[in-house]
């Protein structure tokens, strides 16, 4: 006799299953809520199925799609991390402020009583100085809402290097008329620069500021510049309108796509006729320059009142776009925590879903094959779970005759959970028998 088919099996245990008493279904339940059971794929029996082949084949669309989808949104949070290990150029405007302010000249001293107003070397009390005060700081974007904003950056921040020169009789004012400032690795953040000098007469000031840009920036010398367009940009920014040149008028060879081929204007650049793609940027470093520093000139004259606002020059400048990683910054992480709670409860609910239909599909094969023909379905399962009992006793009416001697010559079949059962039974009888219990 043909034993039941195993979802006959599973399903007629689940119908008993599913008529017991209340307590039992609940920790039923809750054994299911514990397994998080995540497989959402239809049984093959329902795919297979003619009744429901058109509601299979839109569930298996929706999967695909949502495969997709996954993949994409990866692909996304992966670029966006990538993203936001790297510089993202953009450029910011730097408003430097340059304005001094004098002490003990003769002009603050009129109407003073003349003993008091009198210079005293020992104390420094009344001498003639000035000090020269230099600012900067970053303009906000009109279009930045406030809550989007972050802080300021200091001003030393934005300088890689700083000269000051001043004109002035080094005879009469030893002092120095040179003043260095290097950007260091462990030095504080500053909002601006002061210079504190002695001296009445006028003075003639010219600052030069190399900035700290992000990416650095440097200067195209003529002969590339001149091919390309551009005056000062990035090494990546360079060696990108080089080979958009190369691309535009198909300098790339039509058997070796590695090879560029130069035209009249490129020969000088590339002393010769041909270069490989790999010697590309070894080329471009060779007309790249330190760019030009920014120069400021300015007149301090102690005689008269300093101006009541100070000088101010705007300069543009390259910066990493903070605010942009941000706020991609932002959405990943309100993706992370709060998408990510939402998919996993919906693909959770999808897989119990899909669980519930499998067990009703279950029952539905087994009400359908016991009400073809009832007698033979009962005969048939009685004698299968028989065979399943003895097999795991060990015994039977022919002592082992019911498992069939194919599975024997198989090593798999000593593999199966019930042998483990089977021999601790047979050895607990075995034992019981001799002594006699």
């Amino acid at each position: 006799m043909e034993a039941p088919k195993p979802a006959a099996k599973y399903a007629l245990s689940s119908y008993f299953s599913s008529r017991a008493p209340l307590s039992q279904s609940s920790s039923s339940a809750s054994d299911d809520r514990k397994r998080k059971i995540t497989d959402k794929n239809l049984p093959n029996a329902l795919l297979q199925s003619p009744e429901f082949a058109q509601d299979s084949a839109m569930y298996r669309d929706l999967l695909q799609m949502e495969r997709k989808l996954d993949w994409t949104m990866t692909r996304k949070r992966v670029e966006v991390h990538d993203a936001l290990q790297r510089i993202i150029p953009a450029t910011r405007t730097l408003r430097i402020f340059l304005s001094h302010t004098v002490s003990g000249q003769a002009w603050q001293q009129d109407g003073a009583d003349s003993e008091a107003a009198k210079p005293n070397p020992e104390t420094g009390e009344n001498i003639p100085a000035w000090q020269l005060r230099i600012d900067g700081r970053m303009l906000e974007l009109s279009s930045q809402r406030a809550k989007e904003r972050n802080p300021a950056r200091k001003f030393s921040t934005l300088i890689k290097h700083m000269i000051v020169e001043l004109d002035r009789d080094t005879t009469l004012y030893p002092e120095g008329n040179i003043v260095e400032w290097i950007r260091g690795a462990n030095q504080p953040q500053l909002d601006g620069f002061t210079i504190r000098r002695k001296g009445d007469a006028p003075v003639k000031i010219r600052i030069v500021i190399h900035l700290e840009q992000q990416p650095e920036q440097y200067k195209v010398q003529p002969e590339l510049g001149n091919i390309l367009g551009i005056k000062e940009d990035s090494r990546i920014g360079v060696i990108q309108a080089l080979w958009n040149y190369i691309k535009q008028n198909n300098l790339q060879d039509k058997q070796d796509r590695r090879v560029i081929r130069a035209d009249a204007r490129l020969r000088s650049i590339f002393s010769g006729e041909q270069v490989y793609f790999q010697q590309l940027p070894e080329i471009v470093n060779r007309y790249l320059a330190q760019p030009e520093p920014i120069i400021l000139h300015y007149t301090l004259n102690p005689a008269v009142a300093p101006p009541e606002k100070p000088a101010a020059w705007d300069v543009e400048v390259k910066v990493d776009d903070s605010n942009l990683k941000g706020r991609m910054q932002h959405v990943v992480m309100s993706m992370a925590q709060d998408s990510a709670k939402e998919l996993t409860k919906l693909d959770e609910e999808i897989a119990l879903h899909v669980q519930s239909l499998n067990n009703a599909h279950m029952k539905r094969a087994f009400l359908r094959a016991f009400a073809d023909d009832p007698r033979g379905f009962i005969q048939t399962w009685l004698a299968s779970q028989s065979r399943d009992l003895e097999s795991v006793l060990g015994s039977g009416p022919s002592e082992g005759a019911t498992v069939r001697q194919e599975d024997l010559k198989r090593s798999e079949f000593f593999r199966l959970p019930w042998v483990e059962e089977a021999v601790a039974i047979q050895e607990g009888m075995r034992l019981a028998s001799k002594t006699g219990i």
